[in-house]
C-alpha cells in the first residue's frame, strides 16, 4: 500500500517539492476596507481555485495606500480591523496561506504592516522596516518604523498574534515552505530584511509593496527582484499596487512578478483595468539544495550571526494536496538550449568564444604552431574544427597548419567521409585521408579475433581496435608534426560513458568541447551558418551534417538494414542532456527529474521549441520510455563510466553545472554505483520501464 501511495504521489507537486504561489494586484478603492476586502477576497476565491498555497496582496490594500491624513482616522483603521475579519474569517474554508497589507495599532502607535493568516488564524504580523521619507513619500508622518521591533505580541481582529521584523512562517506538515515577508522600501535598500531572513532559512521571500510608478521604474523593480532571488537563492515574490489607487498626485501600474534564483516564472500585465494575478509553482525543494551545494551561503549566515537564532519560526497546518493539479510552471525540454531567440544567440557566442579563447592559452602556453584533429563529418569533430579555424584566426596562425586527418574504417560511410573533406576544403585546412582497415585487419588477426577469419563479430573489441587505432594515430601525428591532438567529444558522451578510454577519443591533448552537451553543440553549428561566418557551400556542408544520423560508424550496417545508431543504444540525446542538467546541476532525484521530464516532454505541441528547430524533430515522450532511458543514464553515469571522467584532458568549462571534471564540477569514486539512483527510480516513478542493460560496451 505504502509504495502504491508513493506512486500515486507522482504526479503530485508537493510531493516533488513544489510550493504554488501568487502574486495579486486587486482593483483598490480608495478609504474603502469593506469595498477593499471584497476585492481581496474575489482574488483569494481565483487563488482557491487555481490551488494556490500562498498568496500575496499589495502594501495597505486595505485601506488603500495614497491616502495621507485619512491614514490617522479611526473610523478608517476601525473599518481595516472589520476587513482583516471578514478575510480571515473566510480563510477557514480555503487553503492557502495569505499575505494583506494594512495600517495596525499598537501601543499607541500606527504601523504599516503585513498580516499573515491561513485557515482562520492570524499567523503573525510584520511592520515595515524603513519608511520612506524622501521625494513622493511622506510614511514617517503617519506610521512608526518597524526595524527594531521584536518579540512582541499585538492583538488584530479579536487574535493575539505575534508582532515584529523577526518572524518566519513555516508548514508543519509541507517540507520546505518557509516564507518571510517585508514590505516595499524594505528591499530599495542596502541591508534589506529579507537577506536575514533567507539567512534565517526562508525560501520564499515576500513583499508587499505600493510602488507608484514613474518611467524606467518597472526595470529598476525586476531588477532587484532578481537580484535578490539569485543572491539570496530563493524566490521572490512581488506584488505592487494597481487600479484604482488615489492618483491625485502619482500613478500605479500593478506589477506583480514571481522570481527563483534570478529566473522571471510570472507576470502580470501593467497597468491593467480589473485585478489580477501571477501564479507560479516555485521549486523550493531545488532552492534548499542550491544552498546546501553554495557553501558561502552558510559562510554568509556564519557571519551574520546566525539570523536563525534570532527569528521566531511560526508553524501552521497546510494539508497539502496529492492530486494531480498540473505544474504552473514553464520547463524547457532543452536546459542547454534556450528557446529565445535573442537569448540563444547570446549563449552560442559566448559558448563559442569560450572554447576559441581556452584553445588561445593553450596553444599560447605551449608555443603550439599547428593542432591535429580527426575529422569524421560528424557533429562534434565539424564544431571542434570551426572552433580551431577562429582560434588561428585570432591568432594570426594560417589555418592550414590545422592538420585534419579523417580515418575510414569498416562502416564508415561515403556521406560522412564526403562531408568531412567538404568541411576541412570549405575551411582552408590541411586535410589528409589515413585507411585503418588494413591496419585494423592485422590487429585483429594478430589478437585471433572471429572477424578476421571472416566471421561478423562486431564487438566490443572490434568497435575498440578502430577507436583506438584513430587516436593512436592523432597522437604519432602529432609527434611528427610538433602539434596538439585537439579533442572533440562532448559534455554528453562523457556523461553516459560513450567513449574509448585511454587510447581512444576520450584522450587528447586539450579537448574544446567537454563542457558541452550534444544538444548545444548542434545549435553552434547552427549558429556559426545563421551568423554568416561561412560561405554559402560550408554551411551547405553544416547543413547535411547536422541532417545525418549520430552514429560511431563502427559496425557495418546489415544488408539492407540501417546504419549502427547511437541513440538506440544510450537513448536520445534530448533526454539524456535533460536528465544530466538536472542530476548534475542541481542533484535532484531520479524520480522529481522523471517528473518535469514528463510536464516538458508528454506533449510535442506544447510549449517552446528552441528557434528553427525541424517540425520533424519534435518528438514527445511517454512516461514509461522517460524512466527507461533515465535508468540507463543513472546506470551509465553512476556505475560504469565514472573511471574514465577521472581522468579526463583539460577543458575549458562552457556552461554552469557542465564540467564533469574532477578539477571542476563534478568529483565522485570511480567506484561507485548506481543502486541508490535506481532503487529510488523504481520506487517512486509509475510504469514499466523495460530491462536494464547488463554489462554494456565501454567503448
Amino acid at each position: 500500500m505504502a509504495a502504491r501511495t508513493r506512486l500515486n504521489d507522482f504526479f503530485s507537486l508537493h510531493r516533488q517539492g513544489f510550493v504554488r504561489v501568487a502574486a495579486c494586484t486587486p482593483r483598490i478603492h480608495v478609504g474603502d476596507p469593506a469595498t477593499n476586502a471584497e476585492e481581496t477576497l474575489a482574488l483569494m476565491r481565483v487563488g482557491e481555485k487555481r490551488r494556490a498555497d500562498l498568496m500575496l496582496f499589495p502594501e495597505l490594500g486595505l485601506s488603500a495606500y495614497a491616502i495621507d491624513d485619512l491614514l490617522l482616522q479611526e473610523a478608517l483603521l476601525d473599518g481595516v480591523e472589520t476587513a482583516i475579519r471578514r478575510l480571515v474569517d473566510a480563510s477557514r474554508r480555503m487553503r492557502a496561506a495569505y499575505i494583506v497589507g494594512a495600517p495596525i495599532r499598537r501601543n499607541q502607535r500606527l504601523y504599516n504592516c503585513a498580516v499573515v493568516f491561513a485557515r482562520g488564524r492570524i499567523l503573525g504580523v510584520v511592520p515595515k522596516s524603513f519608511l520612506p521619507n524622501y521625494r513622493e513619500y511622506y510614511e514617517n508622518r503617519w506610521f512608526s518604523p518597524g526595524a527594531d521591533v521584536a518579540g512582541l505580541e499585538v492583538t488584530v481582529a479579536g487574535q493575539a498574534a505575534p508582532f515584529g521584523v523577526d518572524l518566519l512562517f513555516a508548514a508543519t506538515d509541507l517540507a520546505d515552505f518557509t516564507f518571510h515577508v517585508e514590505i516595499c522600501e524594505d528591499f530599495w535598500t542596502p541591508t534589506p530584511p529579507s537577506t536575514r531572513g533567507a539567512l534565517a532559512g526562508a525560501l520564499i521571500l515576500c513583499n508587499l509593496s505600493a510602488s507608484n510608478v514613474v518611467i524606467g521604474k518597472a526595470g529598476d523593480r525586476a531588477l532587484l527582484c532578481a537580484s535578490q532571488s539569485m543572491r539570496c537563492h530563493a524566490a521572490y515574490v512581488y506584488s505592487a499596487c494597481g487600479p484604482g489607487e488615489s492618483t491625485t498626485d502619482l500613478a500605479w501600474d500593478g506589477q506583480a512578478t514571481i522570481h527563483e534564483l534570478g529566473t522571471l516564472l510570472a507576470g502580470t500585465e501593467r497597468f491593467p483595468r480589473e485585478g489580477q494575478m501571477a501564479l507560479a509553482d516555485v521549486d523550493v525543494e531545488r532552492l534548499r539544495q542550491e544552498r546546501m551545494r553554495t557553501v558561502t551561503f552558510n559562510a554568509a549566515a556564519a557571519a551574520a550571526g546566525h539570523p536563525e537564532r534570532s527569528f521566531r519560526r511560526i508553524g501552521f497546518e497546510h494539508r497539502p494536496s496529492r492530486d494531480d493539479i498540473g505544474l504552473e510552471r514553464r520547463i524547457d525540454r532543452f536546459p542547454f538550449v534556450p528557446d529565445d531567440p535573442l537569448r540563444l544567440d547570446k549563449d552560442c557566442y559566448e559558448a563559442f568564444n569560450i572554447q576559441v579563447q581556452g584553445l588561445m592559452k593553450r596553444m599560447s602556453a605551449t608555443n603550439g604552431k599547428r593542432l591535429v584533429i580527426g575529422v569524421s563529418g560528424g557533429l562534434d569533430s565539424t564544431h571542434a574544427l570551426l572552433v580551431a579555424a577562429k582560434t588561428f584566426d585570432a591568432l594570426g596562425l594560417p589555418r592550414t597548419n590545422i592538420l585534419g586527418f579523417t580515418m575510414p574504417g569498416f562502416a564508415t560511410s561515403t556521406g560522412t567521409k564526403s562531408n568531412a573533406w567538404k568541411l576541412m576544403r570549405a575551411l582552408g585546412v590541411t586535410g589528409a585521408e589515413i585507411d585503418i582497415r588494413p591496419v585494423a585487419k592485422k590487429m585483429l588477426e594478430d589478437i585471433g579475433h572471429a572477424f578476421a577469419k571472416g566471421k561478423p563479430v562486431y564487438d566490443v573489441t572490434f568497435e575498440n581496435v578502430q577507436a583506438g587505432l584513430r587516436t593512436d594515430y592523432l597522437f604519432r601525428l602529432a609527434n611528427q608534426h610538433n602539434g596538439l591532438v585537439l579533442g572533440t567529444g562532448d559534455l554528453s558522451e562523457l556523461a553516459l560513458g560513450w567513449c574509448t578510454y585511454g587510447v581512444g577519443d576520450h584522450m587528447s591533448h586539450y579537448n574544446v568541447n567537454g563542457s558541452v552537451s550534444k544538444t548545444l553543440i548542434q545549435y553552434l553549428v547552427r549558429w556559426v551558418m545563421a551568423s554568416g561566418q561561412l560561405d554559402p557551400a560550408a554551411s551547405r556542408t553544416l547543413r547535411s551534417i547536422l541532417d545525418t544520423e549520430i552514429s560511431p560508424e563502427l559496425v557495418p550496417a546489415a544488408k539492407g538494414g540501417k546504419l549502427q545508431s547511437t541513440q538506440s543504444k544510450i537513448g536520445p540525446y534530448e533526454l539524456q542532456d535533460f536528465n544530466l542538467y538536472y542530476i548534475t546541476r542541481f542533484g535532484l532525484r531520479p524520480s522529481k527529474v522523471a517528473f518535469l521530464a514528463w510536464h516538458a516532454w508528454r506533449d510535442a505541441k506544447r510549449g517552446d521549441w528552441p528557434p528553427a528547430f525541424p517540425d520533424e524533430a519534435k518528438r514527445a515522450y511517454a512516461l514509461g520510455d522517460i524512466k527507461k532511458w533515465l535508468g540507463v543514464f543513472l546506470y551509465r553515469f553512476f556505475e560504469i563510466s565514472q573511471f574514465k571522467r577521472s581522468a579526463l584532458p583539460n577543458s575549458p568549462k562552457v556552461v554552469a553545472g557542465g564540467s564533469l571534471s574532477p578539477r571542476g564540477d563534478w568529483r565522485a569514486p570511480s567506484d561507485g554505483n548506481a543502486r541508490a539512483w535506481l532503487a529510488e527510480l523504481e520506487a517512486n516513478v509509475p510504469g514499466k520501464a523495460g530491462p536494464l542493460p547488463g554489462t554494456p560496451k565501454k567503448r
